[in-house]
């Protein structure tokens, strides 16, 4: 789940009102959900991600159950559960990784996350608010803090500006003479 959260940037609330069917995994796998305004959309899976859904879908579960993410008796998980999850495995890796010890990680991490792993690969904006189910750029832009390497790229792009080699000013005795009459 928290893979699929990562990789797909999906809202919380679009991870957890998945249902098995909504993962098409193979040539052209992606997962459809279901956003904001009831709008369904589908994005696209890595293979690594497929893996480890194909792995998920194939586990045991509850009869009659459809979610792809259930709780214990079945039924959908909520928002709390997938951070107490979040919370489990971020305190497993703080372990591990120092500097995340100072940082908050929340669902919505993951997907901003995803939004920056598009822009640092140079996908274009308007593609990653189609991405994230975006009706207006501005939203997306939000996301989108370019960080220090970003503008370094940008900027590396850029002809540099010739300099001209800078002189004392030096002025002719035509503007010195015309200076003095005032």
């Amino acid at each position: 789940m928290l893979l699929l959260a990562a990789q797909t940037g999906l809202r919380v609330s679009e991870i957890i009102d998945l249902h098995q069917d909504s993962v098409m995994l193979g040539h052209g796998a992606h997962v459809r959900c279901v956003g904001k305004g009831r709008k369904e959309r589908s994005t696209p899976l890595t293979k690594v991600a497929q893996q480890a859904l194909r792995g998920w879908l194939n586990e045991p579960r509850k009869r009659g159950t459809t979610a792809l993410f259930p709780n214990m008796h079945g039924g959908r998980l909520s928002a709390d559960g997938v951070q107490a999850l979040l919370n489990k495995y971020v305190a497993k890796a703080r372990e591990h990784c120092v500097p995340l010890r100072s940082k908050r990680v929340s669902p919505h991490v993951l997907r901003h996350s995803a939004a920056m792993e598009l822009l640092q690969a140079g996908v274009d904006c308007s593609v990653i608010a189609l991405w994230l189910g975006h009706e207006a750029m501005e939203t997306t832009l939000t996301y989108l803090h370019a960080h220090l390497e970003l503008k370094e790229s940008a900027l590396a792009k850029l002809k540099p500006y010739e300099r001209a080699k800078a002189e004392r000013f030096r002025p002719n005795d035509r503007l010195l003479a015309f200076l003095n009459a005032l």
